[in-house]
């Protein structure tokens, strides 16, 4: 067994399905009427193999790191915008940092491959395996040793949480240059054309848009090359040490570790969703534990959640990453955690029920 196996991720059981699907019917409203909300409760309920799933006790984990094919101008910001936003996201002056008090979430912030060194502060967790990846255009984007320990950087953050009492987990990501990897990862993966899966990212030109298709398609030409072999056709691994990123990889361990503890976690936007890509690649059934905040505005985004019959929760037109499309969906998910806990049945109201 590789170090990167997860076995103990197993598909969704249905044993509950009956039972919440009764209590969820029986409660003082008409069939259905709460819409998504309680597609929701199902999927916790299911989850947590639970009648009453408790999503109380959240917390956002921000992966941070670096790219080395920012070298290429895939961005129109400099680098060091990555450490100067992991400062942000410290002093609370972010998006994701605001979102996350207004709602009373704890924020960790883990530097897991940020080219830039930072004091030791509560809110930060050094998980750093280098000071960014390598030019994926030039050289595989990490080493094998690399990819397992930036891994295993998101295992452990979540083995934290877990022993912290958290019960459902929220995923962001920061790192200048991180929409080029998402895009190659996706194309890659789901063998789509890499102008499909390309987009404007932080506001990316035309012209812009035009380099980052072509730095990916010269990349996928050295890796087949390499290897004599369709990039389609290389394994999750492989892929993931040619073209991703430590904070990417990171975000796939904290999926697959968060399945195995049973812990419901939110999928953010198109960083996120090619990170899950990428974790599905390692194990299928962790796709089965994770709720989808929301349609991004990254062209791209709609066909990441095609291919995993996703249904977002939002659509808002936020294209800003950082995690900040889970935080403000995490409302809705509470609301329907406890709405299956704690709204009165028929027969506890004293109501009488519908014929239709």
């Amino acid at each position: 067994m590789k170090a990167f196996d997860f076995p103990d991720i197993r598909p969704l059981s249905r044993a509950y399905e009956s039972a919440l699907m009764g209590k969820i019917n029986n409660k003082t409203k008409p069939l259905g009427s709460l819409g998504m909300l309680e597609e929701l409760a199902l999927t916790l309920g299911l989850i947590q193999g639970s009648e009453t799933p408790q999503v109380d006790k959240p917390k956002m984990l921000v992966f941070a790191g670096d790219h080395g094919v920012v070298a290429q101008g895939v961005s129109p910001f400099p680098q060091e915008v990555t450490c100067q936003m992991v400062m942000n996201f410290l002093a609370g002056g972010a998006a994701v940092s605001v979102f996350c008090q207004q709602h009373a979430v704890p924020l960790q912030v883990v530097d897991v491959g940020v080219n830039g060194e930072f004091e030791s502060m509560p809110l930060l967790t050094n998980r750093k395996v280098n000071m960014g990846t390598k030019d994926f255009s030039v050289a595989p984007a990490m080493t094998e040793s690399e990819f397992l320990l930036a891994l295993n950087a998101g295992v452990k953050e979540v083995d934290v949480a877990h022993s912290e009492g958290k019960n459902i987990l929220l995923f962001g990501e920061m790192g200048i240059g991180n929409t080029t990897v998402g895009a190659a990862l996706m194309s890659a993966i789901l063998s789509k054309p890499v102008r499909e899966c390309v987009g404007a990212g932080a506001g990316v030109t035309h012209e812009g848009i035009e380099k980052k298709i072509s730095v990916i398609e010269n990349t996928f030409a050295r890796i087949e090359a390499h290897y004599d072999t369709p990039i389609a056709q290389l394994d999750a691994d492989v892929l993931a040490q040619e073209l991703a990123g430590f904070e990417v990889v990171a975000i796939a361990g904290a999926m697959l570790r968060s399945s195995e503890l049973g812990i419901a976690y939110v999928v953010d936007g198109f960083i996120c969703t090619s990170a899950l890509l990428l974790a599905s690649k390692l194990n299928k059934s962790v796709v089965d534990y994770g709720i989808f905040a929301h349609q991004s505005h990254e062209k791209a985004h709609l066909d990441m959640l095609a291919h995993f019959k996703a249904k977002p929760i939002l659509s808002l037109s936020m294209r800003l990453g950082e995690g900040s499309g889970a935080i403000v969906a995490l409302p809705i998910i509470q609301s329907a955690a406890l709405f299956l806990t704690n709204m009165a049945s028929f027969e506890s109201a004293g109501v009488s029920e519908g014929n239709g």
